[in-house]
């Protein structure tokens, strides 16, 4: 299955955090958007599994994965932590019949502070790098053990986030990508470059646009809250800096036949904001079908 989807981030949605919005009426507003699917966000969203996988079918949205948050640098407790939380999202992931793990590390403190690193001081050294190849080993495992494949997310602020952390993580692993073009064109990627060079390794596309001037003031005054002032850097599709039409035309290239995942990160939505935040990605939906599929050799 494939097609054009959404996520719980559109809506403000990260982690534990949300706003008073029901999750049932935003995947409503996604399947009135004409959206095909949704991914499902932090386990327990919708409910238990079983009733996750309710809502997915009383929408008639599919259900197309999971994001996993996995500290792949931290310390042994954090992780098993984490393996634990990884195996509430397979749960629902086969209540639903959706099939995909998003893996993706978390990061730091330090990391959080510092996105879009110009230099490798903060990277992982080869010790670590070992570490975190081991540990997601275990996460892919877990997956496979549930009957579901995985897919490696790279996304700013962590240590798989500039485009030569990805080239070595795929050097030394076998795990496919995630690629969202909005995270690798912050960490300074050429997200077109992304699509060609990882063509045979990318399996779920997010599309996601983003203005690198809120990112660069972010940085020039040294802001620490992250989850502040990141709400101001993703932006509807087409008003951004992404070249998304450049991507799309290399994924046609690729014959890529997978998921194309709009994602406009926000501040948590309220039930009042709803209508406004369900407009605007229906608006995101319209923008993005006049623009896929698109012609192998255009």
């Amino acid at each position: 299955m494939s097609g054009i989807g959404n996520a719980p981030v559109s809506f403000g949605i990260f982690g534990t955090t949300a706003g008073s919005a029901a999750p049932a009426d935003m995947l409503r507003a996604l399947a009135d958007a004409s959206y095909d699917g949704s991914e499902l966000g932090p386990p327990g969203l919708f409910g238990t599994p079983q009733e996750t996988a309710r809502v997915f079918a009383e929408t008639g949205l599919h259900a197309i994965g999971a994001y996993v948050p996995l500290h792949l640098a931290l310390d042994d407790d954090t992780f098993e932590a984490d393996l634990a939380r990884m195996a509430l999202t397979c749960d629902e992931l086969q209540a639903t019949g959706a099939t995909l793990a998003i893996l993706a590390d978390e990061g730091s403190a330090e990391l959080l502070v510092n996105p879009a690193r110009n230099t490798r001081e903060l990277a992982l050294d080869d010790s670590q790098w070992e570490l975190a190849r081991r540990r997601l080993e275990r996460a892919v495992d877990l997956a496979h053990s549930n009957g579901l494949a995985a897919s490696f997310h790279p996304h700013i602020s962590t240590y798989v986030e500039s485009a030569w952390e990805v080239e070595r993580l795929l050097d030394t692993t076998e795990v496919t990508l995630t690629v969202d073009i909005g995270h690798m064109a912050l960490a300074g990627a050429d997200p077109v470059a992304c699509a060609r060079d990882w063509a045979t390794r990318i399996d779920h596309v997010h599309i996601k646009d983003v203005r690198m001037e809120a990112l660069a003031r972010a940085k020039a005054t040294g802001r620490t809250d992250f989850d502040e002032w990141w709400s101001g850097v993703c932006v509807p599709l087409g008003t951004g800096d992404v070249d998304i039409d450049g991507v799309l035309r290399q994924l046609a290239r690729n014959s890529y036949d997978g998921w194309l995942v709009v994602e406009q990160d926000r501040a948590p939505t309220s039930a009042e904001q709803l209508p406004e935040v369900a407009a605007e990605q229906s608006a995101n939906h319209r923008w993005l079908a006049d623009r896929w599929p698109v012609e192998s050799t255009s």
